[in-house]
């Protein structure tokens, strides 16, 4: 297929090897690098500062020798590219008529120059001193006529079209200043950045080049590519490695090795269309005033088919990699907590009662109030934890419960709900099968005795039902679906496992460990109809409604990536291939897609819960829909 019509569109940054001041080599060899990377799919190749000369030229740039070759070079340049499919950017210096020396991003096309970008910061301090060579490129606005190039405009204020995004350049130090023409550039409607670099190596500065291109691309909510001068530019005091970066939204993409003397590039797939949605329910963004006087190129560039994709995505897109899922898990743990603190300052409360399941839901929320216990220095006995076995209650979860109470030295409240289900339904005239109202009888039961209990000692409810959940409309309304405070409520399932293993490891003595990894290893499951024969879990989640972990994934890509039906579907087949067939995803999408729409009633009135992270359903914040909404089946497949 093609990965373009996607939203996908392919973009290179090459550090290439550079003989000073030969601007004709470089030209040749930035034509061969060219048609070797166009051939991979790539709509545009971006060079370093100066790449046509060399950075390190100093009072050579000066000499009218260097600066006829650099114009014979870019006309060469452009002839050698003419039928390449991609647009080619590259830094070299440029006399204007007037006598100032400009460093400029030459952006080529059909063996034309579209347009130059001048440098506007020029660094004049520490190892860089340009002032003594090339003036600023801020209010410079001149239109060239060059017989081998054609008409182009020498400014900083040009967005570039590329298929169906644009572009617009800053060079180098323009990206580290106080007020970088950058966001004025994504203002504009760039939504590519490419910075032009020659940025020299001493220590750390990698890692605070990287942090600055990645979050550019987050406070422009675009995507920016980054190339640098390379280890041939290296003269004297300075040393270049050659670093190139693509970030997109905050998101590193892509990164170089540094320090290769025989050059090096990076080819980096940049999705549009999801900067485009995040610009649009970005409100500040949106709303920010637009500059003016911006000249936007015309141009019948277009991009390139991809018959591949050059990025990945993780099967559990909420769950962090690494040492940031111990960082993240601590932090979600803490708002989780300090969240629920707050609610209990605030209805004067004195206990919190926590129905207790045995599962992975009922487990954080208890870990979450022993947290807020703690920051309200109220003692540990102040929970209040219930057990109310029933028709579905396997002994294997009711060990789990008892398990964890020892470990934590608190008691627990039994409270059976089989006879007073058994009443209710009998009341009902319900003939004796295990159907849906059998189910929910005993979730509307055992709430009822929470919010009673709680009445009782002056306590709040606790919720644990989690975000998978109520995505899925995995709840019984006005059940499990209600409480005081949803602790879970901004937490996906596939999450929920990992802070349970965190708290485990990091904060738990052996007995909780112990008891929390009997949680961990336990099926998902309601529990409303009969336990298997042996007393063990009988009703699986996940064999009713589908894997946990591809409904997470869905939602992550819809809610936070604004992906289409058929995207999404596609991205799983691709990230889950060996896991589960594509008509498995196509099932199970369907299956998400029909439950999320049709379940919004239930989120529409949701208890309140913390939001830990950039995806909630929250009918008072991030997410508000009509109840009616019926999702197209067809839409998974166009």
């Amino acid at each position: 297929m093609d990965f373009s019509t996607l939203g996908y569109i392919r973009l290179a940054a090459v550090s290439p090897r550079v003989t000073l001041a030969d601007a004709q080599t470089n030209a040749e060899t930035h034509a061969e690098i060219a048609h070797d990377i166009a051939r991979q799919g790539t709509s545009l190749v971006l060079f370093p500062e100066l790449s046509l000369t060399g950075y390190s030229c100093e009072d050579l740039f000066m000499q009218r020798e260097l600066q006829q070759s650099v114009e014979a070079a870019l006309v060469a340049l452009a002839a050698n590219t003419a039928e390449l499919p991609c647009v080619i950017v590259l830094g070299a210096p440029w006399m204007l008529p007037d006598g100032r020396l400009v460093n400029c991003a030459f952006v080529l096309s059909a063996g034309k120059v579209l347009g130059a970008v001048p440098k506007a910061a020029i660094p004049n301090s520490a190892e860089f001193y340009e002032q003594r060579w090339f003036a600023s490129g801020q209010d410079i606005d001149v239109l060239v006529k060059h017989r081998g190039l054609g008409d182009f405009s020498i400014t900083t204020r040009q967005i570039f079209p590329l298929g169906p995004t644009a572009f617009a350049i800053e060079v180098c130090e323009d990206l580290w200043i106080a007020d970088p023409p950058g966001n004025q550039h994504a203002l504009a409607g760039a939504e590519i950045i490419l910075n032009l670099s020659a940025s020299p190596e001493v220590v750390a500065k990698c890692a605070y080049r990287r942090d600055l291109v990645r979050m550019a691309s987050a406070s422009r909510i675009c995507g920016l590519l980054y190339a640098s001068s390379g280890a041939t530019e290296s003269s004297k005091d300075l040393v270049f490695g050659g670093h190139l970066i693509a970030a997109e939204n905050g998101v590193l993409l892509a990164e170089s090795d540094r320090f290769k003397l025989e050059g090096t590039h990076l080819i980096a797939d940049f999705d549009w269309q999801a900067l485009r949605l995040d610009r649009a329910r970005n409100a500040t963004f949106a709303g920010a005033r637009r500059p003016e006087g911006y000249r936007h190129i015309d141009t019948s560039n277009v991009a390139q088919p991809l018959a591949d994709l050059r990025r990945s995505y993780a099967r559990t897109p909420f769950v962090p990699d690494g040492d940031d899922l111990t960082e993240r898990a601590e932090e979600i743990l803490s708002i989780q907590a300090t969240g629920l603190a707050r609610r209990m300052i605030a209805a004067g409360a004195k206990r919190l009662v926590l129905g207790v399941s045995g599962g992975l839901d009922s487990t954080l929320a208890l870990l979450v109030c022993l947290r807020a216990l703690e920051m309200t220095k109220c003692p540990n006995t102040d929970l209040i934890l219930i057990s109310m076995p029933g028709p579905g209650t396997s002994a294997h979860t009711q060990e789990s419960v008892q398990q964890i109470a020892n470990a934590l030295a608190l008691e627990r409240i039994e409270i059976p709900i089989h006879e007073a289900v058994s009443a209710h339904l009998q009341d009902l005239s319900h003939a004796d099968t295990e159907d849906l109202v059998f189910e929910n009888a005993q979730a509307r039961e055992r709430t009822q005795i929470l919010f009673d209990y709680a009445g009782k000692v002056g306590g709040l409810v606790v919720g644990t039902g989690d975000l998978s959940e109520l995505a899925l409309g995995w709840c019984t309304f006005n059940a499990d679906h209600m409480a005081s405070y949803a602790v879970n409520a901004s937490v996906p399932k596939t999450l929920v496992k990992h802070l349970i293993q965190y708290y485990a490891h990091r904060h738990a003595n052996d007995a909780l460990k112990t008891a929390l990894q009997r949680v961990i290893n336990t099926p998902i499951s309601p529990e409303l109809t009969s336990p298997t024969e042996d007393g063990g879990v009988g009703q699986l989640t996940e064999e009713l409604i589908g894997p946990y972990e591809l409904h997470d994934f869905f939602l992550f890509h819809l809610m936070r990536s604004g992906f289409s039906a058929r995207k999404i579907r596609i991205l799983a087949e691709r990230s889950f291939a060996g896991v589960y067939s594509q008509g498995e995803i196509t099932h199970w999408l369907t299956e998400f897609r029909s439950r999320f729409f049709s379940q919004q009633y239930k989120r529409t009135t949701l208890p309140p819960g913390p939001k830990v992270g950039s995806v909630s359903l929250s009918p008072r914040g991030d997410w508000r829909m009509p109840d009616e909404v019926r999702p197209a089946a067809k839409e998974i497949n166009t």
